[in-house]
Formats: structure tokens, sequence, C-alpha cells
């Protein structure tokens, strides 16, 4: 930031080194992505992404269809991933059970599908998720969550974008420095067999 700062100053210092106005246009570089390209950029991944899930959240609430299942027994063995009726099927508060529901054709279904435990008695109904077909599947995402998740996307990509940004800055920096080091090494190796005989007569 200083030598950002610095870069206006440094145009006629007679000190100046060409290293030092390359540092100072890499680190106001570096500022200007950091406060205008950085925050673009997580915009757009965040809207891309927005748009995206936004479409598949109409796609599945087009294609899946609410409807009431009632448990006719508990199940002999877990329902597999593919037979799953709600999200979180792994979670502690469920179980596994055969109901028996209404596809959206208006034929009764019979299944393995998971439910909440207090809603597991033989008898009980409760609210189910299928498609067209009139197969189980997980609720359609809701619009709420796929705002927060493209937000996070958006956010991430601009982290990451930044982080790109402060890394390059820094590895110009450490080649410059590396160049200062060099530079000195050569003009001492010059200069140093002499050191301190001018004027002496040797």
């Amino acid at each position: 930031m200083r030598a950002a700062i610095g870069l206006w100053r440094w145009r006629h210092n007679p000190l100046r080194r060409t290293t030092d106005l390359v540092e100072a246009w890499a680190a106001f570089t570096a500022v200007v992505m950091l406060c205008l390209v950085v925050p673009l950029t997580g915009w757009a991944a965040g809207s891309s992404a927005d748009d995206t899930l936004q479409r598949a959240v109409r796609a599945q609430q087009e294609q899946r269809v609410p409807t009431t299942a009632r448990v006719v027994r508990a199940a002999e063995r877990p329902v597999s991933a593919a037979g799953t009726a709600g999200a979180g099927d792994q979670e502690s508060g469920r179980r596994s059970v055969v109901a028996r529901w209404t596809a959206p054709d208006g034929s009764a279904r019979t299944g393995t599908v998971t439910t909440a435990r207090r809603t597991s008695a033989p008898g009980a109904s409760f609210p189910l998720w299928t498609d067209r077909d009139g197969r189980p599947v997980a609720p359609p995402m809701q619009a709420g969550t796929a705002q927060a998740h493209a937000f996070i996307a958006g956010l991430t990509t601009a982290l990451l974008a930044g982080l790109l940004v402060e890394t390059v800055r820094r590895l110009v920096v450490r080649r410059l420095v590396l160049l200062r080091y060099a530079r000195l090494d050569r003009a001492w190796a010059a200069t140093g067999p002499d050191w301190g005989r001018t004027g002496t007569g040797s």
C-alpha cells in the first residue's frame, strides 16, 4: 500500500530504482483489482450460479408432486439412496417404513421410504414428494436455499480471486527483491576489492 501511495512521489526521485517503480505499480494494480475486479468477479459468479439454481428450482417444482403417504408397517431393512423420500434420510430422527401413496396418475403405489419417527407407526400419514411417475423423490429445492448457495458461490469466488491477486503481487515483489540482491552482489563484486584504497596511494 505504501508503495502505491509513493508511486506519485517517486516519479522524479533521483534515488528511485526501476524495481521501486515496478513494485509500486504492482501494488497499485493489486489495490485496483481488489477493489473493483474481485468484487465484480464474485458478483458475476454468484449471479450465474443463482440463474442456474433458480432454473433447477423451477424444474424440480414442475417435475415433483406433493402427496400424502400412509405407513403400512416398519421396513425390514433401510431404504436405499435411490428410494429416498426426503432429504437427510440418514439422520437419527428418521426410519424406514413400507408406505402406500397415490401417484400423479391416480394409481396406488407401495414402497419403502423414510419418515420421521413420530409418524412411523402403522396407519400414520406423512407428506411425500414423488416424480411424475409416482416414484419417491427428495423435496424440491426452495428458492431461498438456491439464493444462499449462489451467495456462497459468489463469495468463495471473490475470496479465491482476491487470494490469487495477492499471491501474484507477492511473487512479483519477491522477484524484485531477488533482483535487487543480485544487482547489489554484482556491484559489490565490482567495487569490493578496491574498498578503502581510494586516496591511499597504494
